[in-house]
């Protein structure tokens, strides 16, 4: 293993020892990083100037980079010269100097409620995989729950007596996610039948199974909605993730607290949250036309 490697290695696993972030955000860091150090070639890493970070984002730029995955490649470098840093493997962060590029805000992709009521009955709920894939989807727009959250849940995380999920999101912070009657139902339904008839004589602590008894993955659940998308003639992009933006845009709409949204998805930072009001117009339409004297 060269010099590179071994402390990119060992970045990634102080990063899941310390802050507990996904395996999909650590592999992203390492990318970003033996993609620069490849590039360097007559250099290491811990070797790289300034300079060096200026030149491959211009390299980047030239490929057709854009100014929010230079952002996120100057995110993953940053963090990793400061372990660097404070592991005393480097005097000084090379990365201090550079400017991040200027990103406009990104509005996520969201659903009408017309569209995920089509996608809630695309799957065919006779066969045991399309009642399963029927009540994942229910689960993830009833409570807002990021698709790893979802996929790594087992029997221990759900209450029906309460009716809700207990989480362990982001950086290993639990909450508790109130989950609806209609889904809750579904959940009940697909425990005492279809999750049966899949697993047959295998047996299994997760509640999303697949026929060979394993867990459902992040990546199949993905293909899974895209068919289903398809199959209820949604046409813009749309991922597992759609469907928590749509629980959060919905609320809302509705007239739900900024804050209690926030604690439902999980986010530690208000302004997280807050881009959902760009996105939740009905509802803003709806105050300015009630209170605003010339509305």
């Amino acid at each position: 293993m060269s010099g590179s490697a071994k402390i990119i290695e060992l970045f990634q696993n102080a990063l899941w020892h310390e802050c507990g972030l996904s395996d999909s955000t650590l592999s992203a860091y390492g990318s970003d990083l033996r993609q620069f150090d490849k590039w360097l070639k007559n250099k290491s890493l811990l070797e790289a100037g300034s300079a060096d970070i200026g030149q491959y984002l211009s390299f980047r730029q030239e490929k057709g980079g854009t100014n929010r995955t230079a952002a996120r490649f100057l995110s993953s470098l940053r963090r990793f010269y400061s372990y660097c840093v404070r592991e005393k493997a480097i005097a000084a962060d090379p990365s201090q100097l550079i400017d991040s590029p200027h990103i406009g805000r990104l509005l996520p992709t969201s659903l009408s409620e017309a569209d995920v009521e089509n996608l809630l009955q695309a799957p065919n709920t006779v066969h045991a995989l399309g009642f399963r894939d029927r009540t994942m989807l229910e689960l993830l727009y009833a409570s807002g729950l990021r698709v790893s959250e979802l996929v790594e849940m087992d029997f221990q995380q759900l209450s029906f007596r309460q009716g809700c999920v207990r989480i362990i999101g982001k950086g290993d912070k639990e909450r508790l996610v109130p989950v609806g009657e209609q889904a809750m139902d579904w959940l009940e339904r697909y425990v005492l039948g279809a999750r049966e008839d899949i697993l047959g004589q295998q047996q299994s602590n997760y509640l999303f199974v697949t026929a060979r008894g394993g867990k459902m993955t992040r990546q199949a659940f993905w293909h899974i909605i895209k068919r289903y998308a398809q199959q209820a003639c949604i046409d813009k992009p749309i991922s597992p993730h759609t469907l928590r933006h749509a629980f959060a845009t919905h609320l809302l709409n509705h007239g739900a607290d900024l804050r209690v949204v926030q604690l439902l998805l999980g986010h530690s930072d208000l302004s997280t949250t807050q881009i959902y009001t760009h996105i939740a117009q009905h509802r803003l339409q709806a105050v300015h036309k009630k209170f605003h004297p010339r509305g």
